[in-house]
């Protein structure tokens, strides 16, 4: 039997077991170690705020359309941050070169079960390098929505750059901008996730709830503004802060996953006013102008590269590895207690 974590409905998670399936042609058949719960996206479907529980996206138009919903309750598997060891491969892939053969470690998206049924194609390249740990492999997608981040806001060697949200994949884009050579400013509401951010190359720290963050931006740059800010948390409070932080004709990379209408952004005040670049940022692909060298394949690959190289540390950033038959509880944990968690990991 097959052990699937799914959500039944708002806040509500249960773990249930599923007759194994047979494998496909063009498969392979991965038995998953550990799997990364996404404290944002994955939020937003345990929480019942995802979009796509209330409108379908046509992938034709680009459009969100109102009417039926795109998913629906129970949510299974959900999860992409997830690693484990090939146990079987579709006979007719033998030979296939750069494909994983049983016994290799992996590293994928299949979601929160305790085996994954993937299509050969996308398991090329995906086993993990060499003196890389395997629960470091939860952190390809993740670092990927950093590097990606990064990448948007074409950074400069000097640059002034404030990183808005020190969650894990705040905490990665704090430590990858500053390898791009920022002198970086990183703002959150937790000062223990502020400390964490200094070890992670922060130069300067801002607690969002007693500093006035754009007033300290501008006085650290002699008035200037940041010449760029990236918004990681999904806040639309935190957006707004970051486009007040920037120069004029600075750079704001959006890269949170917002939710509902946009309260406590303002964009008729320094967005207009400063003329201010608003970049969208999404693992959906990377930045266009480096799409002729950069995709998100690439974006994965080199970000497990330096965590293996020793150029960026996640294994730190795992406060918790839960059993999978305790699943529930790790996601009341992140719901209610952000506090007192990072990256939590569930064990099969």
């Amino acid at each position: 039997m097959e052990r699937v974590v799914q959500f039944t409905g708002p806040r509500q998670v249960e773990v249930t077991e599923q007759v194994r399936a047979e494998l496909p042609l063009g498969h392979l058949r991965v038995r998953t170690l550990y799997s990364g719960i996404s404290a944002g996206t994955e939020l937003t479907a345990y929480r019942g705020t995802n979009p796509y529980l209330t409108r379908t996206w046509d992938p034709e138009a680009r459009l969100f359309r109102e009417g039926a919903a795109g998913i629906e309750y129970p949510v299974a598997g959900w999860g992409y941050s997830e690693v484990g060891e090939v146990v079987e491969v579709s006979p007719e892939l033998a030979g296939t070169a750069g494909m994983p053969v049983p016994g290799d470690l992996v590293w994928g998206i299949w979601g929160h079960r305790s085996e994954g049924i993937v299509p050969a194609e996308r398991m090329v390249g995906h086993t993990l390098p060499a003196g890389l740990e395997p629960l470091g492999g939860a952190f390809a997608r993740v670092g990927a929505i950093a590097y990606n981040a990064v990448l948007a806001g074409d950074i400069h060697l000097g640059e002034d750059v404030a990183v808005f949200g020190q969650g894990v994949i705040g905490l990665l884009t704090t430590r990858l901008a500053q390898l791009s050579g920022a002198r970086v400013t990183a703002v959150d509401a937790l000062d223990s996730r502020l400390e964490t951010a200094r070890r992670y190359g922060a130069q300067h720290t801002l607690n969002a709830r007693t500093d006035q963050v754009a007033e300290r931006i501008r006085e650290a740059t002699a008035g200037a503004g940041a010449d760029l800010a990236i918004e990681i948390s999904g806040a639309y409070p935190a957006l707004h802060d970051a486009l007040r932080s920037v120069a004029v004709g600075g750079r704001v990379v959006a890269s949170g996953f917002y939710q509902g209408d946009g309260i406590g952004l303002r964009l008729g005040d320094e967005f207009h006013h400063n003329r201010v670049q608003l970049i969208c940022s999404q693992i959906g692909g990377v930045p266009p102008q480096l799409s002729n060298r950069w995709s998100v394949e690439r974006l994965q690959q080199t970000f497990l590269r330096l965590i293996a190289d020793g150029s960026v540390d996640v294994t730190s950033l795992v406060s918790h590895v839960i059993p999978v038959a305790d699943a529930a509880d790790a996601y009341v944990l992140l719901d209610e207690r952000p506090a007192e968690a990072l990256q939590v990991v569930l064990e099969f």
